[in-house]
């Protein structure tokens, strides 16, 4: 049998496995799926039933952000449609209603959501789609305009490097992704002058979103001794290129040597930051242990001190796949049009960013289940394609079944793998495939 026909006989095998598990497709109503359904309960407000549902706004907002036309009107124009194609009341087409529903959706409510369809995806991971076995994330931050309005201005004032008047408010993004899925974990975000706007400072609001055993990778901006000290402490280990400073003073001669160009050396406790309280900076150990290797020609650190378990080509590697978050923040920015966001104030500000991240992560889901049934890895997987596939799946209002799913999963992954990486994949979908068929998969 050809490495072909092999490959098609393990795909066909696992389809079947996957289409019969009906887990495998609650993510198409991923806000209404058991899984969800306690989260959107629980941070709903309390409402009377009105014309415009919390959930129902929801799911407009979402394809609002996602439209050509974003305006509230296009919005509410395509919901009357649908009312009358549905043989349901005719209602007006008047924006006021939907506006203010859209105000009273708790931002709480959209971000928990990003977080638990994050969980979904992270908690399903196969065994393959891991570094050793352990999830690892990425690190990094953006930044986003907004439109120009007194609001707008005065919480997320435009660059200082502009003239007053000749630029656009911008707010600061700091977020954390899941590697093997490409999944939003968590986001922080800021004015980006002012006290605790860095991204050193966003990264602390969110780091416990890391989980003990993780591996972080993220550029020098991270590489402080503070956080470092905080990623040690909780088991969480890291990859970082060394900051800038600290370039001119390593000095490879000194420490414990492990290797050409490769060595642990002990960070001393700077003085305290002012941003640092007096009790966390007594907490702080007085000396942290990191090794520090050149390779690629960067000069990376990291919490791996071993370089028997963990070898210094291994860790180039590694660092390597950092890049993937910039691609991630350019499918978000560009692909999905994040880049300007539309809302006149900063609460809409706010709440228009975590729906886009919404939206980002079904479609990581959808990514997610595809690669699942067509034995790919999700970053293998077009984003750009997906999206307009999920777009036009959603215009056509297709009744959900065993047999589109696995169509529509189909025509998501690539027609083709490129033939010198099937030998790869052969390996990992006969161990992918030897899952227990009761797995939830998303």
């Amino acid at each position: 049998m050809t490495i072909n026909n092999k490959l098609a006989r393990i795909q066909q095998q696992k389809v079947k496995q996957l289409s019969q598990n009906s887990n495998s497709f609650r993510f198409f109503n991923v806000l209404t799926s058991p899984e969800l359904l306690d989260t959107v309960e629980r941070l709903l407000p309390e409402h009377r039933e009105r014309e415009y549902p919390p959930t129902e706004v929801l799911s407009m907002f979402i394809a609002q952000s996602l439209s050509a036309d974003r305006s509230c009107q296009k919005a509410v124009n395509d919901a009357a449609v649908k009312r009358i194609a549905h043989g349901l009341p005719q209602v007006s087409t008047a924006t006021g209603a939907y506006c203010r529903a859209r105000k009273r959706l708790p931002t709480q409510m959209v971000s928990e959501l990003v977080k638990r369809t994050a969980e979904q995806a992270c908690e399903q991971l196969p065994h393959q789609w891991k570094w050793r076995g352990r999830r690892v994330c990425l690190v990094d931050g953006t930044t986003v305009t907004m439109p120009d309005t007194q609001e707008n201005q005065a919480e997320y004032p435009q660059s200082g490097a502009q003239k007053e008047g000749l630029g656009f408010p911008i707010c600061r993004i700091v977020g954390i992704t899941c590697l093997a899925s490409g999944a939003i974990l968590n986001a922080a975000y800021s004015k980006t002058k002012g006290k605790g706007t860095t991204e050193q400072c966003l990264i602390r609001d969110i780091s416990s979103t890391l989980n003990q055993d993780d591996v972080l990778l993220g550029d020098a901006f991270y590489s402080t001794y503070f956080f470092l000290a905080w990623l040690i402490e909780n088991g969480v280990d890291a990859v970082f290129e060394q900051l800038g400073s600290r370039k001119k003073v390593t000095d490879f001669r000194t420490g414990q040597r492990l290797g050409h160009r490769d060595h642990l050396v002990i960070y001393c406790k700077p003085k305290k930051p002012s941003w640092m309280l007096d009790e966390e900076y007594a907490r702080a150990p007085e000396s942290i242990t990191i090794r520090e290797l050149k390779a690629g020609g960067k000069i990376l650190i990291t919490t791996m001190l071993c370089a028997k378990k963990t070898a210094k080509g291994i860790l180039k590697d590694l660092y390597k796949k950092r890049w993937n978050i910039e691609l991630d923040f350019r499918d978000i920015k560009t692909t999905l049009g994040m880049e300007t966001l539309s809302c006149r104030t900063p609460e809409m500000v706010e709440k228009e960013l975590w729906v886009y991240l919404l939206a980002y992560n079904i479609i990581r889901l959808l990514m997610a289940q595809s690669a699942l049934l067509n034995q790919l890895l999700p970053r293998n997987i077009s984003f750009k394609h997906t999206t307009q596939l999920w777009l036009s799946w959603l215009q056509q209002e297709v009744q959900i079944s065993t047999k589109n799913i696995v169509q529509l999963s189909a025509l998501i992954a690539p027609n083709n793998i490129d033939n010198r990486h099937c030998y790869f994949y052969i390996i990992q979908l006969h161990e992918i495939s030897n899952f227990k068929s009761n797995t939830r998969v998303y």
